[in-house]
C-alpha cells in the first residue's frame, strides 16, 4: 500500500491493469468505446454568456468508466480520443438504467502528485478544495457533497477503466461543487478528482462541466 492509500485510508486497487480480451462494455445511451459522440449544435449559442464549458465537435469515444455507487447506481464515464472532453452519465437500475443525469466535462489541468506535502497543499488540508464555496476564475460555485461549516473530506469511489487495449482501476478521492448557469435545468459543474492508478501514480485533475440533456447528444 503506497503513501496515498496510506494517508487517504484507500484499499488497494482490484487488479492491475491488464490486457483487454473481454467484450467491449455498452453504457448507457449506446455509450461504448470506439463510438461517435455527435453533440447539438445550438448548444454553444446557447451556452454563450452563461457557461465557459466548450461544446466540441464531433468526438470518438477511447475508453468508459464505470463506477459503481451502491444502491442501484452508476456512474459511466466516457474519455474521448481529444483528451480535453470526457462525458459523465449518472444511471439508477443498472449500468444502462434510467439516465439521472448527463454532465459534458472539460479538463482545465492535471497535475502529477509526487509527495505528502505537495498533496496536502493542493488538494489536502492546506488547500481550498473541500470548503463551502469555491471561485474559480471569479465565479463562485457552492460543494455538493458534504455538511460540514468547515472543510469537508473529498469522496472515494473506485473507477474500473476499458479501452481497445487495456482494463485498469482508478481510485479517486472527489469534490464537487456547482452553480446555477440561469438556463432551465442546465448547472455548471467545477470537479476536482485526485487519482492513483494501478500503478501508482497520483495525480489531480481540475474539470469544468454542464447539465447536458439526452437529447443534446447522439451516438453512432
Amino acid at each position: 500500500m503506497g503513501w496515498f492509500k496510506q494517508l487517504m485510508g484507500l484499499e488497494a486497487p482490484n487488479a492491475n491493469t491488464t490486457a483487454s480480451n473481454s467484450a467491449p462494455i455498452v453504457g448507457p445511451l449506446g455509450l461504448a468505446s470506439g463510438k461517435q459522440v455527435m453533440f447539438d449544435t445550438t448548444l454553444k449559442l446557447l451556452l454563450d454568456g452563461n457557461s465557459s464549458v466548450v461544446i466540441p465537435g464531433n468526438q470518438q469515444i477511447w475508453s468508459l468508466g464505470i463506477v459503481d455507487l451502491g444502491q442501484s447506481n452508476w456512474l459511466s464515464r466516457c474519455y474521448m480520443n481529444d483528451e480535453d472532453y470526457w462525458l459523465q452519465v449518472h444511471t439508477s437500475g443498472d449500468i444502462a438504467g434510467q439516465v439521472e443525469s448527463v454532465i459534458l466535462f472539460n479538463y482545465l489541468s492535471y497535475v502529477t502528485i509526487n509527495s505528502e506535502a505537495e498533496l496536502r497543499r493542493l488538494a489536502g488540508p492546506e488547500s481550498l478544495i473541500g470548503l463551502p464555496t469555491y471561485t474559480h476564475d471569479g465565479v463562485e460555485y457552492t460543494r455538493e457533497w458534504g455538511t460540514e461549516a468547515g472543510q469537508t473530506e473529498l469522496v472515494g469511489m473506485s473507477e474500473r477503466v476499458s479501452n481497445p487495449e487495456e482494463s485498469y482501476s482508478v481510485e479517486h478521492r472527489s469534490m464537487l461543487y456547482a452553480r446555477d448557469t440561469g438556463l432551465t435545468d442546465r448547472r455548471e459543474f467545477l470537479l476536482f478528482s485526485v487519482e492513483e492508478d494501478a500503478e501508482g501514480t497520483v495525480s489531480l485533475s481540475t474539470s469544468l462541466g454542464i447539465s447536458l440533456y439526452t437529447t443534446d447528444l447522439n451516438t453512432l
